[in-house]
């Protein structure tokens, strides 16, 4: 009877032991998706100020977005500390490390299209600067504002653990490049009939340059959330059709 009695308590011992490090580890987790997801607020509200900057030409909205970098820099700082302690305290295994895993490259993407947000408001601001009031009619405004949707959809998709619409944004991207390749040929048409606007359009061209590279980041992020799911990334083709680089002008 003794003995039973001290193997019960040493069995008690371990469960309660488990069930603590098992709520911690939930608990790690919940802070680390909580961070993410303001990580991902943040990097939203970063590229649809800097696509708005296009059109408002205000710059002090643009120099909102320029500054506001530095926060997404000391946040994905801090998920990237949150990830190496859950690691190192945690030793996670199966899904649970593929979990931290993703949230870590998530959060990397995100911090890149900050940077990216940055160098449009950066670029729109050197145009407004140069005066050039002849800047093409192309639908910019179009590309950005799908591009916003893909990266909010992709958040969304991270955040309810949903494969499917991962994969409906991971498949928009061939509409951002086909819009891009339109843009493209129609700066240079502009610039080929103006050579005054030879450095608006190519400030123009870098900044549309930027919002297909966002794109592209939205579909890492979907690939992301794929991969969390299912456990794989989507075994289709990626569908690209970016034409840019087989452009020439004449």
């Amino acid at each position: 009877d003794r003995s039973l009695h001290l193997w019960q308590n040493w069995l008690g011992e371990i469960m309660d032991t488990q069930k603590h490090i098992s709520s911690a580890f939930d608990q790690d987790l919940t802070t680390l998706n909580d961070a993410l997801q303001k990580l991902g607020d943040l990097a939203c509200w970063q590229f649809e100020g800097a696509i708005e900057g296009i059109g408002t030409q205000n710059e002090a909205d643009l120099d909102r977005v320029i500054n506001g970098d530095a926060a997404l820099d000391a946040l994905e700082a801090e998920i990237n500390e949150k990830v190496m302690e859950i690691i190192t305290l945690r030793s996670p295994r199966a899904e649970d490390l593929r979990y931290v895993l993703v949230a870590l490259k998530v959060a990397s993407i995100l911090e890149r299209t900050g940077d990216y947000a940055r160098n449009i408001a950066n670029r729109t601001k050197v145009i407004i600067t140069a005066g050039n009031e002849n800047i093409p009619g192309v639908n910019i405004g179009r590309m950005g504002q799908v591009t916003q949707e893909m990266v909010r959809d992709a958040m969304k998709s991270y955040q309810n653990r949903d494969a499917e619409m991962a994969l409906a944004v991971w498949r928009r991207d061939i509409e951002v490049d086909h819009m891009h390749t339109a843009f493209y040929k129609e700066v240079l048409a502009s610039m080929s009939r103006n050579p005054n606007m030879v450095g608006t359009g190519a400030h123009l061209l870098f900044i549309a340059k930027n919002i297909e590279r966002i794109g592209d980041y939205a579909t890492g992020i979907a690939e992301q959330v794929h991969f969390l799911v299912e456990g794989a990334v989507p075994d289709e083709n990626r569908p690209k059709a970016d034409k840019t680089s087989k452009v020439v002008n004449t």
